[in-house]
């Protein structure tokens, strides 16, 4: 465990209203303290580092000038937000970040007050802000609204969507761009600064609007001449002119590790008349602490860490995560086949696109946050006779659903969609859950959709995909290792829809789709220790399921039950819809009656936990299963009896 840093003036900051009496001069010494405060508490959690490490100074700043939770402080996907929970009444629970009942590692309302808007994906925060700045206006109530995004997220179109609506929120609105890869901004300094100062003061800004008045009353050509000259002339100095074109005063950029240049200007843009603002601040992920300044990728997550050495704890050595399992199994698809290409949505080692990356630079593609261009991209190059796979999260790839069905699914384009983090994902929560995929997938036609029980599945699931050309195909696993089975050496091509028979019983049926498998054989040796002959079945498809399989399974078993890590909708719903369709939930083929229960992630976004609590807590592991079909037994009702114990 970290040893507590000595803070003597954090410690008399309760909330932002506390930093505010401070002086000036106080306001480094503080910043000091509480980015060692934010080391020591992610060290003792683990976590994301080097995002929070980076906007210290600014999360100061702006708590120092703007009347937060009046103004609301909107964060852009919100893993950088744990400077700002301490400041915000939250310090004595920070050593509590993403465990289970403790605090959340990205913004949330139900937490507090001065969390407006939850923020875990990427590119909503101006939208937001625009909304609460707009309905400020729209009832004349006071309070600025202040959204902090990442360059990161400025790949998302959605952010410039946003800005293109922005004038609406006029000076209600203020953005502030975190340019941490210096990706965008030219060098910074003291004449930059300088320059920040003046165009953002109430003077500059106040003469500015005298001549934009005057200049409305010249002839239009005129006009519009002072006002290209006016953006010229600023942008040659300073930078901006797309944020300018989109409607925003731009000032910037300006170091944002130093409090003598942000404070004046966050001052300037917080007075002013003139808006939206657009503030470019540029620092440093990791900033002040040199193994994260050092190494900004390996540092950006966590596990618990030495403070003093930077040394982070290592995971027992055990099976291969999935994620490069995938990776690697795709490379060695990709050396049989050049026409395989790869696309990741700015997630290659999440997904373990880097593993092919490394082997093939030239077919694979990071298109940064833009989930929505990525299954679009994918969609023309499988129209093109190219064979993509397209690797994104589940709880991202919702956000291009759309392009999924209408650019994918309407034209029956073999796009291949690995779909990692499927299932609950423990210290991450419900934001970043694949609750969803099996529903929102295994509903549209054309659509083939698997779930790996292990990694040896996902091996022969990843060979499946590539040589199956005919329709849309994805495959769902989750976060985490595998389960330590051997991986083949030569993968199987799976005939599409047939699932596999793990155990042969008479009495009950366990139908599995996913890593819940390995639970369902716990469970089938805990029910034929009571003497109930028990059979499981792996079903490897959601869609099309194997109806062969599940209709003799239905016919001749008094309990059947199913098992996913996916809410309601997905297979037990569709499994439920073939027995109704097959007329078998009419009574009279077995004695008393089919019992078939579903079971499913409960219906409530999960908090973040261990993810064996989490499963535990939604009733999806063996002894739920057993619960389920002892409960089943007890029941002399016939007909279908479907739900989760609570």
């Amino acid at each position: 465990m970290s040893e507590l840093p000595t803070t003597p003036l954090l410690d008399t900051i309760h909330v932002p209203a506390d930093l505010r009496a401070l002086k000036p001069d106080q306001l480094r010494q503080l910043a000091d303290e509480l980015r060692a405060e934010v080391i020591s508490a992610v060290g003792t959690t683990g976590g994301h580092l080097g995002s929070g490490l980076g906007v210290v100074e600014l999360t100061t700043a702006i708590h120092y000038v703007f009347d937060t939770p009046r103004d609301r402080l909107v964060w852009d996907v919100g893993h950088q937000c744990y400077p700002h929970k301490i400041l915000t009444g939250r310090r004595d629970r920070i050593r509590t970040l993403r465990q289970g009942g403790g605090l959340s590692g990205f913004t949330k309302r139900s937490e507090s007050e001065y969390d407006p808007f939850g923020a875990a994906h990427s590119s909503t925060s101006i939208s937001a802000s625009i909304g609460f700045a707009t309905a400020n206006r729209l009832t004349d109530r006071p309070g600025k609204a202040i959204a902090v995004i990442g360059d990161g997220s400025m790949s998302a179109g959605m952010a410039y969507e946003a800005m293109n609506n922005a004038e609406k929120a006029g000076n209600r609105l203020v953005v502030i761009l975190n340019d941490n890869d210096m990706s965008i901004a030219p060098p910074v300094g003291g004449l930059s600064a300088y320059l920040s100062r003046i165009v953002s003061s109430r003077e500059f800004l106040g003469l500015r609007d005298i001549l934009r008045k005057f200049a409305r009353k010249l002839p239009r050509p005129i006009h519009n001449a002072a006002r290209k000259t006016d953006e010229f002339a600023r942008g040659l100095t300073m930078g901006g002119t797309l944020f300018e074109e989109l409607g925003f005063y731009y000032v910037g950029p300006i170091d944002g590790h130093n409090l003598d240049h942000l404070i004046p200007v966050l001052e300037n843009v917080r007075d002013a008349e003139e808006g939206p603002i657009l503030v470019h601040v540029v620092t440093k992920k990791g900033k002040g602490y040199a193994p994260a300044e050092e190494s900004a990728d390996k540092y950006h997550g966590v596990q618990k860490f030495d403070v003093i050495t930077g040394t982070q704890a290592k995971a027992p050595p055990g099976p291969p995560a999935y994620q490069n399992v995938f990776g690697d199994a795709l490379v060695e698809e990709a050396k049989r086949d050049p026409t395989i290409v790869a696309i990741t949505a700015a997630m290659p080692g999440g997904t373990g696109v880097d593993r092919f990356a490394k082997a093939f630079p030239d077919r694979a593609f990071d298109v940064g946050i833009a989930e929505q261009h990525a299954v679009t991209f994918a969609a023309g190059l499988a129209a093109q006779g190219m064979r993509p796979f397209c690797a994104i999260y589940s709880t991202f790839l919702q956000r291009a659903y759309d392009q999924v069905v209408h650019d994918v699914a309407i034209q029956n384009l073999p796009v291949r969609f690995a779909i990692d983090r499927a299932g609950l994902v423990g210290a991450d929560g419900a934001t970043h859950a694949g609750s969803f995929d099996v529903t929102y997938l295994a509903t549209l036609p054309n659509f083939v959709v698997m779930a790996a029980a292990d990694e040896a599945e996902l091996v022969h699931m990843v060979h499946t995909m590539a040589l199956h050309d005919s329709s849309p195909i994805a495959v769902r696993y989750p976060r985490g290792n595998g389960t330590g089975v051997v991986l083949p050496e030569t993968p199987e091509r799976l005939a599409i829809g047939k699932g596999r028979m793990m155990r042969e019983g008479k009495k009950v049926a366990i139908l599995s789709l996913g890593t819940r498998l390995a639970e369902a054989l716990h469970a089938a040796d805990a029910l034929e220790a009571k003497g109930l002959s028990t059979s499981v079945a792996d079903l490897r498809f959601a869609k099309p399921l194997d109806e062969a399989l599940i209709r003799r399974l239905l016919t001749t078993h008094e309990v059947a039950v199913t098992i996913e890590e996916n809410a309601v909708g997905g297979l037990g719903a569709h499994v439920l819809t073939l027995a109704s369709d097959a007329g078998l939930l009419d009574g009279g083929l077995i004695d008393g009656g089919l019992k078939l229960r579903t079971m499913r992630l409960p219906d409530i976004f999960q908090d973040q936990d261990k993810p064996e609590l989490q499963y535990a807590a939604a009733g999806l592991d063996a002894a739920a299963i057993v619960d389920t079909v002892l409960t089943a037994l007890r029941h002399n009702s016939t007909g279908v009896e479907a739900g989760v114990r609570a």
